[in-house]
């Protein structure tokens, strides 16, 4: 009879929280990724709707949309309220799209769980152009709705 012993390692995790905007009256949800999970995938297998209203397409200069997780329409952009360190370094696509303007941001379909040699918490904002504050009160008309930014819509 031959008897191994093997050292069992814990892996390392990270607990995600999940804000949605007040206006959606929604309970925060709570998820646990490891290593290399891609924050689009592991939210929309969790029930978390991404899809940002506000959002425009970004390759296609009109309309909103999904892109599939391709990176080309923000509607899955999420603000990183809390361990942004722990999450991948953005693309180069990323920055061009929302870092540059929004430097906590990220498109959640491009991010993921970075190498991390203890246990994270992270705390994401979906829809983050839907918090009250985000815009100014000049930057909407009388119904709310947001104005075009820098001359752009």
């Amino acid at each position: 009879v031959v008897v191994s012993v093997k050292r069992l390692v814990r892996k390392p995790r990270a607990t995600v929280t999940v804000r949605f905007p007040e206006a959606e009256g929604r309970e925060d949800a709570r998820m646990t990724l490891y290593q290399g999970a891609n924050l689009r995938r592991a939210m929309l297998s969790s029930g978390v709707a991404l899809n940002d209203p506000l959002a425009r397409r970004f390759d296609a200069g009109v309309g909103t949309g999904d892109c599939g997780g391709e990176g080309t329409c923000c509607t899955c952009a999420v603000e990183v309220a809390k361990g942004l360190d722990a999450l991948s370094e953005p693309s180069s696509q990323e920055v061009q799209m929302v870092a540059k303007r929004f430097p906590r941001w990220r498109l959640a379909c491009k991010a993921t769980l970075g190498p991390i040699e203890q246990d994270e918490e992270i705390v994401l904002k979906v829809q983050p152009r839907n918090w009250d504050g985000f815009y100014r009160d000049d930057e909407v008309d009388v119904d709310g709705e947001p104005l075009a930014r820098d001359g752009k819509r």
